[in-house]
């Protein structure tokens, strides 16, 4: 069969109004980087969907892996073309419905003739086409009102374009759209999936990962790694910001009330992340939280903790519960790593009662004995960065020569 495009519907882009242009460009972008590897691909842009010219199978291949995960997609079908004829269609309608020869289905056949000088009407391409394929397979039956599966053919100036597969894609908006946060990566459950939700808004992400050793391992780093990889994967890459955050925790252990460790550590990183947010230029921050949950996610100490920064802090799993966000952990191919047991700076130090309803003034209070601006510009500054996906280094051509 020869493949020559992919057909990408845009779904709750359509609904734009004089700036929709903007998002299907972003959208356009976005899919370019996603298929670098097989650059460059040739794009067309209408109104109401997208056509990504095909070459060869390789490049079809790569296409059909990738483009479920880039956001902005609604739907999408890959188009196969054939001679202007009757003969030659009956023959590609039949090795596309072959997708669904193991399973009873009901089937229609959807014709659109922009070339109106084909000989043949749409009532006469519908009834020919539609009997060639009822004949070949016999699990097959017409249904004219919501059938099961559309086999649409286009009739245009240079072939005949028949598709029937819809694939369904991300949906959400394009990565980049509105705008770029700050996303502080864990390494549980909870914070990729909170990337995720709100990628798929369209927000682009950097990450930021609080590290303590020797409290926490190399292993629970490279944990937080493979996260942020998993995320560049729906469109964009993802710089990861690991702050080294082993003398703030030491010395909030050392001042602070134990019931009050948990809140003012919160507290410092929110100071880091607002710090490297705006170093950055990002315009939030997002965090795994829902409310809750543990001990820092009751409504007080998400107050406390917002005491300290003007930003946005961006909450997008605020109202689910645990088992809603593994699912989507699942779904999106994050859980298995989250679970892997390596602890992180959030569950050192971490004191057998907490305290569930801390007072700002109180928090304040407390904090206020110690100067931890100094060690907060110390690991800003000496941060780390990671880029994602990491680019495999080209081979040395020259290698072994000498």
């Amino acid at each position: 069969m020869k493949w020559k495009e992919v057909l990408i519907r845009y779904g709750e882009l359509s609904t734009k109004g004089r700036n929709k242009k903007e998002f299907i460009s972003r959208l356009r972008d976005n899919i370019r980087y996603t298929f670098k590897e097989i650059s460059p691909l040739a794009i067309h842009t209408e109104r109401d969907r997208m056509h990504i010219q095909i070459e060869n199978n390789e490049q079809m291949a790569i296409l059909m892996e990738k483009l479920p995960k880039v956001f902005g997609i609604q739907s999408f079908s890959p188009v196969a073309i054939c001679d202007k004829n009757l003969d030659a269609m009956k023959s590609l309608a039949i090795e596309i419905m072959k997708d669904f020869k193991d399973r009873n289905i009901t089937f229609k056949v959807e014709v659109r003739r922009s070339d109106k000088s084909f000989p043949h009407e749409s009532h006469e391409i519908q009834r020919e086409i539609g009997g060639a394929v009822l004949r070949h397979y016999e699990n097959l039956t017409v249904q004219v009102k919501k059938p099961e599966v559309e086999l649409r053919i286009e009739v245009r100036k240079d072939a005949i374009y028949m598709m029937a597969q819809i694939i369904q894609g991300a949906g959400g908006m394009p990565v980049g759209s509105n705008g770029k946060s700050l996303l502080m990566l864990s390494g549980g459950i909870d914070s990729p999936v909170a990337g995720y939700m709100m990628m798929k808004r369209g927000v682009r992400l950097e990450a930021i990962h609080f590290f303590s050793p020797p409290y926490t391992s190399q292993n629970s780093l490279e944990k937080v790694k493979v996260l942020a990889n998993e995320l560049s994967k729906f469109g964009y890459k993802i710089r990861l910001h690991v702050i080294p955050f082993t003398d703030i925790q030491v010395l909030i252990k050392d001042r602070v009330p134990e019931n009050m460790i948990m809140t003012t550590t919160r507290r410092m990183m929110m100071k880091v992340a607002d710090k490297v947010r705006e170093e950055i230029g990002a315009l939030g921050i997002v965090t795994g939280e829902s409310l809750g949950q543990v001990a820092s996610q009751t409504l007080e100490s998400l107050t406390a903790i917002n005491d300290v920064t003007n930003t946005p802090i961006l909450r997008p799993l605020i109202g689910y519960d645990k088992l809603e966000i593994i699912d989507i952990a699942e779904k999106i191919g994050t859980y298995e790593t989250s679970i892997q047991p390596f602890e992180d700076c959030c569950t050192i130090f971490t004191p057998a009662n907490p305290k569930t309803k801390p007072k700002v003034d109180k928090v304040n209070y407390y904090e206020s004995f110690t100067d931890f601006d100094a060690l907060i510009e110390k690991s800003v500054q000496n941060r780390e960065l990671y880029i994602f996906p990491m680019m495999k280094p080209k081979e040395d051509q020259f290698e072994g020569l000498l």
